[in-house]
Parts: C-alpha cells; sequence; structure tokens
C-alpha cells in the first residue's frame, strides 16, 4: 500500500502536550494520528462526540490532582481551607442530621 505525507498545524504546547499524552500510552504521535484517520474511516466521520467540556481542566496533572486543587481553591474562597478534618466531619453530620 502506497503512504502519503500529512502535515498538520499546531501549536507546539499542543503538540508535545499531546505527545506526552501518546507517549503514556505507548504509541507515538504519527499512530496517534494515523488511529484517528482510521477510525474515521470506520465511523464515517468524527470518531468522538463533539462537545463543549462542562469545565476545563489542567492536562499538565492528573484528573484527581486537578479536582483537589479545584476544591482547594474553592475551600480557600470561602474561608474554608483551614478547617480540621474533625470540622469537616461535624459540617457533614449536621448536613446528614438537617441542621444546616
Amino acid at each position: 500500500m502506497a503512504t502519503s505525507v500529512v502535515q498538520v498545524r499546531a501549536d507546539t504546547e499542543l503538540k508535545e502536550q499531546a505527545a506526552k499524552v501518546f507517549e503514556d500510552l505507548g504509541i507515538d504521535l504519527s499512530t496517534a494520528v494515523r488511529m484517528f484517520l482510521k477510525r474515521s474511516v470506520l465511523d464515517n466521520g468524527i470518531p468522538f462526540r463533539m462537545t463543549r467540556p462542562r469545565q476545563y481542566y489542567d492536562l499538565s496533572v492528573g484528573r484527581g490532582e486537578w479536582a483537589l486543587r479545584k476544591l482547594n481553591e474553592e475551600a480557600e474562597k470561602n474561608g474554608l481551607s483551614e478547617m480540621t478534618l474533625e470540622e469537616i466531619n461535624a459540617e457533614i453530620d449536621a448536613v446528614r442530621r438537617g441542621e444546616k
């Protein structure tokens, strides 16, 4: 089967981030692009849902770490970042009892 060169323009940061994701999956960028093209043909369209994300998260960290950072930001914004575990559990118990 003959092959062709496909060129894609992307900003350097995006390319590096994507290459890191694919490296973690054990494939290179070219393989990932070929997979996308093959799947597009099989699906007769874009091989994933095209919706806007509900909330952006930072791909440079894991989702769990990102979620913890967001929770910490919210806690700081609401003046709750210095609560102890006991205080947090007391708040949860109060809500469960219907006191809050």
